[in-house]
C-alpha cells in the first residue's frame, strides 16, 4: 500500500486531463447520452467518487458484465474517433505519459495518481484512456494498465489483514490520532451507538472492492481505495477506538436537484465514548462541489446522532490547513474580482495560472474560504449556483 502522502501527487496536469477527457465526453453526449453518462459515472469525472461495475449496472438496468461491455464499446468509439481526428488535442497526454518511457516509470505515474485522487476502483480503466490518448498503441496500453491493476490487487491483500506486517512507524495509529482528533468537529449531546453491521450499500460484494480481516471486529472489511484501506486499518489497531464500523450509515442529499445516497467510510467509537464519523476525500477534491454538497449532509447526519464529524485527506493537510493555507493576495483579489463578471472557465483558468503560478491547493483553499462553486465536466468555476449556466 502506497504510504507517500496523497498531496505530494497533486497538480494541475490530473485537472487539464480530466478537462480534455470531459470535454470529448461532452461531445459524445450529443448523440450518445448513455455513453456518455456511463463514462463520466464509472471515472467520476464529474467530482463524484468512481463507481463500480456493479453500481453502472443498477444505474442503466443491465448485469455488471453488460456494464462492463457497454462503458468499454463507449470508449473504443471515442478513444478511435479522437485518434483519427486528432481532435481535440491530445498534448497534455503525451507530456504526462510519454510513449519514450519504459513501463516501471509509467506504472508508477500512474499508480502515484491513483493514489492522489482516490481512484483505485476506476484506475486500471484510467490508465488505458491515459495511455491511449497520449499515443501508446492498444496492447501496450492494456498491459500496463493491466500491471496498475495487478499493484493494486497486490497491496489489497484481500482476506490478509492479520498477516501483513505492523504499520509504518509514520502510519502509528496514536500519532495519526495526535494529529486528526484537533480537527474532528464535535456536537453536543449523548452519542447513537455504531451499527454493528454495515448499511445495505448495493456493491458491498462487488469483486472490485477489497478486503481485509479486521482483528477488532472478529470480521472482514471492505473498502474501494488505498486511502480507505489506510483509514481502516488504522481503527483496527489503535487502542483508543473501542469499535468501528464501515460503511456504517446512508446519508441522503440533494445535489443540484438529483437526489443521492452516499455511504461514509467508516464510524468509530473511541475509549472515551466518544464517536466520529470518518469519510475519506483526497485533499484537492474537498473543494469540489458535489464533495462539498455531500460532506454538507454527513456532517449534519452525524451531528443529529451526536457523533463527531471528519473528512481525513490522509495527508499531513486536512480542511482546516487548507482554509488557513497562505495565498497570495493578488490571486485572491484577482479572482474574486474575475468572478464578479460571472463564471470562470477552464481555459481562462489555465492561462491565469500558468501566468501567474497559481497552484491547484492555492485554487482548493481560496474556494473553500469564500464558499465558491467548483465545478468539474466541463470546469466552472462561480461565486455560486445560480451562476451556472
Amino acid at each position: 500500500m502506497p504510504r507517500e502522502d496523497p498531496a505530494d501527487g497533486v497538480d494541475f496536469g490530473l485537472e487539464h486531463v480530466n478537462e480534455v477527457l470531459a470535454g470529448m465526453v461532452g461531445e459524445v453526449a450529443a448523440d450518445r447520452p448513455r455513453d456518455a453518462e456511463l463514462m463520466t459515472c464509472r471515472l467520476g469525472l464529474d467530482g463524484e467518487s468512481p463507481e463500480t461495475l456493479m453500481l453502472l449496472g443498477a444505474r442503466f438496468g443491465v448485469s455488471r458484465d453488460r456494464a462492463r461491455q457497454l462503458y468499454t464499446r463507449a470508449v473504443g468509439v471515442m478513444v478511435r474517433q479522437a485518434l483519427a481526428t486528432g481532435e481535440p488535442d491530445l498534448g497534455v497526454f503525451a507530456a504526462r505519459y510519454p510513449v519514450g518511457w519504459g513501463d516501471e516509470r509509467l506504472v508508477r505515474t500512474l499508480l502515484a495518481e491513483t493514489y492522489a485522487t482516490d481512484g483505485d476502483i476506476a484506475a486500471q480503466d484510467w490508465a488505458y484512456l491515459k495511455l491511449r490518448l497520449a499515443g501508446h498503441d492498444l496492447q501496450d496500453s492494456k498491459r500496463l494498465a493491466g500491471f496498475v491493476f495487478q499493484r493494486i490487487a497486490g497491496w489489497q491483500q484481500k482476506g490478509r489483514w492479520h498477516l501483513l506486517p505492523a504499520a509504518h512507524p509514520d502510519e502509528a495509529p496514536d500519532d495519526m490520532w495526535n494529529t486528526w482528533l484537533p480537527r474532528v468537529e464535535w456536537p453536543g449531546g449523548t452519542p447513537e451507538p455504531v451499527p454493528v453491521l454495515p448499511a445495505g450499500r448495493l456493491d458491498y460484494e462487488d469483486d472490485g472492492r477489497g478486503r481485509m480481516y479486521s482483528e477488532k471486529l472478529g470480521r472482514e472489511v471492505t473498502f474501494d481505495t488505498a486511502l480507505q484501506a489506510r483509514l481502516l486499518r488504522a481503527l483496527d489497531a489503535s487502542p483508543r477506538v473501542a469499535t468501528f464500523a464501515e460503511l456504517p450509515v446512508a446519508v441522503g442529499y440533494e445535489l443540484d436537484g438529483s437526489d443521492r445516497v452516499h455511504y461514509p467510510t467508516a464510524a468509530a467509537t473511541f475509549a472515551d465514548g466518544r464517536t466520529v464519523l470518518i469519510d475519506v476525500l483526497p485533499l484537492a477534491h474537498t473543494a469540489l462541489h458535489p464533495q462539498r454538497a455531500r460532506a454538507a449532509a454527513t456532517r449534519g447526519h452525524a451531528f443529529a446522532r451526536g457523533w463527531g464529524w471528519l473528512s481525513w485527506t490522509g495527508s499531513r493537510d486536512g480542511i482546516p490547513e487548507l482554509l488557513s493555507r497562505k495565498v497570495n493576495p493578488h490571486y485572491e483579489a484577482t479572482l474574486t474580482a474575475r468572478l464578479a463578471t460571472g463564471p470562470l472557465t477552464w481555459q481562462a483558468l489555465d492561462t491565469y495560472r500558468a501566468d501567474t503560478g497559481l497552484e491547484l491547493l492555492d485554487l482548493a483553499a481560496l474556494t473553500l474560504r469564500h464558499d465558491w462553486h467548483w465545478h468539474r465536466a466541463p470546469f466552472r468555476l462561480t461565486l455560486d449556483t445560480r451562476s451556472t449556466p
